[in-house]
């Protein structure tokens, strides 16, 4: 099996100061930048995700901004393929399931941000395109969220996300489990 390590989305404007910040996305970029270093040491496949929105009333991610920008921790090396999306399915209008069947690839190590959003919507596609998906969940950060009154904090949403992804059929591992 050849494997790729998917980076989806760790954007300034998910950081503090930024304008979508996540719960958690510092603890997670600083984990990513880890798993980055070790697939670019074992010479893995790696594909970084850009967002950036096209919704005139979109409130983060906006285009030529600093906050759409990739985070410094996890800046795509030279030869690493970077591809733009504005929808939370990355292989939706994209060119990464063409990339990944004609590199050979048949799996996934996926870390990124939102949890809730962008890194779900991701696996689930993966999933149903029949690619084995591991996801490092402590390499992965969502935000507080509210649903009928009720205050979700972002750990919650970042843990029923990762339940939900693990009873999809991903492989839902810490980064000290996968590193091993």
């Amino acid at each position: 099996m050849t494997t790729a390590l998917l980076v989806i989305d760790i954007q300034n404007d998910y950081f503090p100061g930024g304008a979508y910040p996540l719960v958690g996305s510092e603890a997670a970029a600083e984990v990513g930048h880890r798993i980055l270093a070790d697939a670019r040491s074992a010479g893995m496949p790696v594909v970084h995700f850009r967002h950036v929105s096209r919704e005139a009333d979109a409130t983060f991610f906006l285009p030529g901004t600093s906050g759409a920008e990739i985070h410094p921790l996890l800046a795509p090396a030279p030869g690493e393929r970077v591809l733009t999306k504005s929808l939370p399915n990355a292989f939706v209008d994209t060119a990464l399931e063409s990339l990944l069947r004609e590199g050979g690839i048949d799996g996934l190590v996926v870390v990124g941000m939102m949890s809730s959003m962008c890194v779900d919507a991701t696996t689930r596609a993966a999933l149903d395109l029949g690619l084995d998906v591991t996801v490092v969940h402590d390499a992965c950060a969502a935000p507080d969220l509210e649903f009928e009154g009720i205050g979700l904090p972002g750990s919650v949403v970042h843990a029923a996300f990762m339940a939900a992804l693990r009873d999809a059929g991903a492989v839902v591992v810490a980064s000290t489990e996968l590193r091993a």
